[in-house]
Formats: structure tokens, C-alpha cells, sequence
């Protein structure tokens, strides 16, 4: 039987002798752990194939039932959360994930183009005419 209050595996005397009788090995109670190990839900996974930093926006382009149930507990609820524009951290916060892993999980998506990655200042970096743009807006600026 399960202790939910405990979540151990519970043995009674009478099933252990009844284990003995028939040549069996006897049960012993073991624990059971909630939580995966990060490392688990990626497969050891630590590299995106994507550049996200935590403020990067996610959303769900177009919303796949089917898609959803093929995927893994985490990536479902990511995919489900990311139907409204969301940030990394913003996902990783409300979902309880740590941020690695919600950025590996949210690379695996993209990488099957279930969600869109939002562009960030960052890929802007080094394009002269968004850096124009910006210094004529705070030219416009009053004093």
C-alpha cells in the first residue's frame, strides 16, 4: 500500500510471510521521490540550439492538441503556458522549472517549430539602423 501523507511504500507483516511461505523474496519498503532530477527532463542537457536569455519572449503560434499530448508533462505545460506571450523567466517562475531547463525544453519546441521565439535587443546588437533609430528617438526627447 502507498502512505500518500509519506509516499513510502508500505509492507504489511502478513504479506511479508506470505512472501516467505511461497519461496518468494520478501518485499522491503523503498521511497519514492516527487521530484525528476533536472538533468532528467533533458536528457543531461545542458546547451540550447537557440539563444535565450531569460527576458526572451516566447508564444505559441498556433495552438496543436495533437502536438500536446505527444510531449513530456514539463513540455506540455510549457507549450500550454506559452499560448500567451511569456518570458523565460516568466515560464520558469510559474511553472517552477529551473530556468536551464525551461530554456532547453522551450529550444527542443522551437527546434520542432512549436513556438516562436520573439526576437531580443541582443539580435539587434550590431544592426546600424535599429542603433539610428534609437538615437534619433532620444534626440526627439525633451529636455
Amino acid at each position: 500500500m502507498t502512505d500518500p501523507a509519506k509516499d513510502v511504500i508500505t509492507v504489511s507483516s502478513d504479506d511479508k510471510r506470505a512472501d516467505m511461505r511461497n519461496g518468494a523474496r520478501p518485499r522491503t519498503t523503498r521511497m519514492r521521490s516527487k521530484r525528476v532530477r533536472p538533468y532528467a527532463l533533458t536528457g543531461g542537457r545542458t546547451r540550447t540550439r537557440h539563444h535565450l536569455l531569460v527576458e526572451t519572449l516566447i508564444s505559441v503560434p498556433e495552438f496543436d492538441p495533437v502536438l500536446a499530448e505527444s510531449l513530456m508533462p514539463e513540455s506540455r505545460a510549457l507549450y500550454a503556458r506559452a499560448c500567451q506571450r511569456m518570458s523565460i523567466a516568466e515560464l520558469s517562475a510559474t511553472l517552477t522549472l529551473p530556468l536551464g531547463v525551461v530554456r532547453v525544453l522551450i529550444s527542443d519546441l522551437a527546434g520542432q517549430n512549436a513556438v516562436f521565439i520573439h526576437p531580443t535587443a541582443y539580435a539587434y546588437q550590431n544592426n546600424p539602423q535599429v542603433l539610428e533609430r534609437i538615437l534619433d528617438g532620444l534626440k526627439q526627447l525633451p529636455v
